[in-house]
């Protein structure tokens, strides 16, 4: 079998593989402490402060509570403190950021 070598660095498809992945990563660090609600699919809320997330998606909340869902849609239950949590990412339904969070951030979003 041949090796192929490439004297002129990586390819154009590597380069944009890695601009995507450096414009992702700098998108979710200027998420980094910015409060999230981050619905579950078992029903449950939780929101806190974006601390860090891995490659499966697990998401690390600080300050977290967490809200039930209510079979009642007039009574609203008083959160559980968690403190810090840990989502699994294949427990997580959907991700909102707290638009005052995002006021903060410049330039999230806009390009899309």
């Amino acid at each position: 079998m041949a090796t192929m070598i490439e004297e002129n660095g990586p390819s154009t498809h590597e380069q944009t593989e890695v601009s995507s992945s450096s414009q992702a990563r700098q998108k979710l660090e200027g998420l980094l402490n910015k409060n999230m609600r981050i619905r579950m699919t078992d029903g449950r809320t939780l929101v806190g402060l974006f601390l860090c997330t891995d490659r499966d998606c697990n998401v690390i909340l600080g300050s977290a509570q967490e809200f039930l869902k209510s079979t009642d849609t007039f009574s609203q239950g008083e959160p559980r403190v968690l403190g810090l949590a840990m989502i699994p990412g294949h427990h997580v339904v959907s991700i909102e950021v707290e638009a005052d969070s995002l006021d903060d951030t410049q330039g999230f979003g806009t390009n899309h």
